[in-house]
This record gives structure tokens, sequence and C-alpha cells, in this order.
């Protein structure tokens, strides 16, 4: 089903509100703009397979209304930019419930990031021909291979979602996921702040409080420029001279000139706009400079520590059929060895009652690790009463 207009799309929702659950997938272009260009939506329930295209349809609404109804869970795969299409297409309005396929079958015992026609052929036995990924799928009209790629792309997200919820309920995981998708339903998830964008900025840890507040200012006012000129903000300026404009702190047009790469992308229109955010950020009073939180130096105790801990993490991960990096990342583990125990996420739900709390009693010395025949194994230490 290939739906083009107002009258065919009002039709197709009013028949997929009455499914439980919807797949649904998009096909993008993003490389000269800043914000996606969707160029086809795909929809599927068990009975339904369809192609709406945002480029003839004027009335997106109806969709929009599925999209937040409550009753119709929202099956996705690796679904965040998808989401956040969405979000903007409705008006800042989130898709929920929301169930990623991607997300779940890492916690069904698959690798993280797994792909799409990886999951299909290892949970439906079913080949998926690859063939159309790299299209332009602004262009038209499509050809009968690209449709048939773009429908394979929804076509069987219900029935992997019946195969991963049930396993996931067998094994009592399916609580374990909330987190992460009521993440993807926040319209927060999915809001640009171009004042936070700062800390994206790539050496922007080699500046000081001072350079970092003209920093910061500067990249607000990229990612302003970059969102009004729809172009991708590297176009705008790149992140190598935001640091440099930082350290310099250039006062005129001149001093600015000067400045490695910057004048190549900078006109003198928008060469205004980027010294009024220096001067802003040289203006930042002292008392409201930002700080970036620097990792501390871990000592030769602590990375002996991580080197423990992870071996058990990388015990429950394959015990439980988990992905390890899902479990805990590396990162994790170093702040938590080096002392964080008050928002590390290894501390809370699912992850503290598989791994973290053992790891803090192995940071504590109340387990040890030992080797018995070959296998890995978690010793409890007995201490005196007395």
């Amino acid at each position: 089903m290939y739906i083009t207009d107002d009258e065919g799309l009002h039709e197709l929702i009013a028949e997929i509100r009455s499914a439980k659950t919807v797949g649904i997938d998009t096909e993008f272009m993003r490389e000269k703009t800043y914000f996606a260009k969707l160029c086809l939506i795909q929809l599927a329930t068990e009975e339904i397979t369809a192609i709406v295209d945002p480029l003839t349809v004027t009335d997106i609404s109806p969709l929009c209304g599925l999209l937040a109804d409550p009753d119709v869970t929202k099956v996705v795969h690796a679904g965040g930019q998808d989401l956040e299409i969405f979000f903007r297409m409705c008006d800042g309005r989130s898709a929920a419930p929301v169930f990623d396929t991607q997300v779940a079958a890492t916690l069904a015992g698959f690798p993280q990031q797994v792909g799409y026609g990886a999951l299909v052929y290892d949970l439906l036995g079913i080949k998926l021909d690859k063939g159309d990924s790299y299209t332009d799928w602004s262009k038209r009209p499509l050809s009968d291979a690209q449709v048939a790629y773009a429908l394979n792309d929804v076509r069987y997200l219900p029935a992997m979602y019946e195969r991963l919820k049930s396993q996931l309920e067998k094994e009592g995981r399916t609580e374990w996921l909330s987190a992460d998708f009521q993440r993807m339903e926040d319209p927060a998830t999915y809001e640009i702040v171009p004042h936070e964008q700062w800390r994206r900025v790539k050496r922007i840890s080699s500046l000081n409080r001072r350079q970092l507040a003209v920093a910061r200012e500067v990249a607000a006012w990229r990612e302003n420029e970059a969102i009004r000129r729809d172009i991708p903000k590297r176009w705008v300026i790149g992140d190598g001279s935001i640091v440099e404009v930082a350290r310099r702190m250039p006062a005129d047009v001149e001093e600015l000139a000067a400045i490695r790469g910057v004048p190549d992308k900078v006109g003198k229109q928008a060469s205004k706009g980027l010294l009024s955010a220096v001067a802003a950020g040289v203006d930042v009073p002292e008392e409201d400079l930002p700080v970036l939180s620097k990792r501390k130096r871990l000592n030769g105790d602590v990375e002996g520590a991580v080197d423990l801990m992870v071996a058990l993490v990388r015990l429950r991960a394959r015990q439980h059929g988990v992905a390890m990096p899902l479990l805990a990342s590396r990162d994790d583990l170093e702040r938590l060895a080096g002392g964080d125990r008050d928002s590390s996420p290894l501390l809370s739900g699912w992850r503290a009652t598989m791994v973290g709390n053992e790891l803090v009693e192995l940071l504590d010395g109340s387990v040890t690790l030992s080797l018995a025949e070959g296998h890995l194994q978690v010793v409890k230490i007995m201490r005196d009463s007395c």
C-alpha cells in the first residue's frame, strides 16, 4: 500500500488504530541540512504494510494522533532519529508508548546495537536484501525495488516485538526496559538547548573557565545559526575553530579573520553575530563562569580494581545473556571505582541487582574473585565477628 494523499492517510490511520502495535520506520536525508528531510514513512501491523509519502501528503495530523495514542505501542528499531523527526513533525508531541527492538534485543542476549537485518534473521529466519540502503529517498518515482526495501524495513517489526516481549517476560526483564523507553518517550530528549551544546565541542577541556564562557556563547550562536539556515552546524564553524576563537577572544573583524579556518566559513554578515557571542562570553561575571567537570586521574590501585570489576561484569553478563557494554561500560566502572556511588547507573534498577551491588562488595573487600578448575568464581569473605 502506497499512500500519496490526505484522504488515503486518514483511511490508513483509521484502520491501523484498531491494532495494539504498529511498526514504524522512516527514510530521510540529512547530509546537507540541520534538520532531517523526511522522505518516507513506513507503517506495519500484522495485517497491513504501507508507505506514506510525506512529499505529497499535506495533512500529517492523523499520523501524529496515532503516535500519541496510549493504546497503540509504536515499535521501532534503533528509532532515536525517527522519533526525533516525528517530535518536530508533530509540533513537540512525542510518540508513546514506544518499544525499540534494538534496545530490547540487548537484554535478550543479542549483541549491543544489533542491526535490523541480523535481528530479523535470528528471530524469524528471514534474510533481507540490503541493496537499496544507500538510495536517494527524495527522488521520485521510487522503483519497485526501493518500495520493497522500504516495506521490508518495517514489515517484521510487529513479529519481532512479540518474540522479544515474550522472551523478556519469561525472564522477568520487561521492567528493565522501562527507563530506556521512558527516555525515548520524553519530549525533553528531543529538545535542542543551544547553551548546552558547548559540552559536545571537541577539545573543550583544554580551555580555562573564562574561555569556556566564550566557547559556550559561540557554540550557542553556531547552533542557532545552523537552525536558522537549516545547514549542518559544522558548515557554520567547526569545533576546532570554536576552541581557537575562545582562546583568542577576538574583539573585531580583523582579529577574527586572523584565526585559521574562520574566514573561510564565517562571512561578513555572520561575523557580527559571532563577535557578539564572544563579547557575551567575555562579559560573564566571574561567579557565573561555567565549570567543566573533569575526570579524576585514577591511581594504579583503582586501575587494578577496574580490571577486577571488568572480570566480574563479564562473568555476570555471560551468565545472564546480556551484552557486556549494556550492563556496564568501562566509564561506569571507573567512576564507581573512583568513589562515585551517588549517581552511578550501576547502583540502580536491574543493573544493581545483576552486578552493581556485587561490585560494591568487591570494592569493599566483602567478596573476592578466584579460579576453580579454570572457571572464575565469586567468593564471599568471612570476617571474624570479634
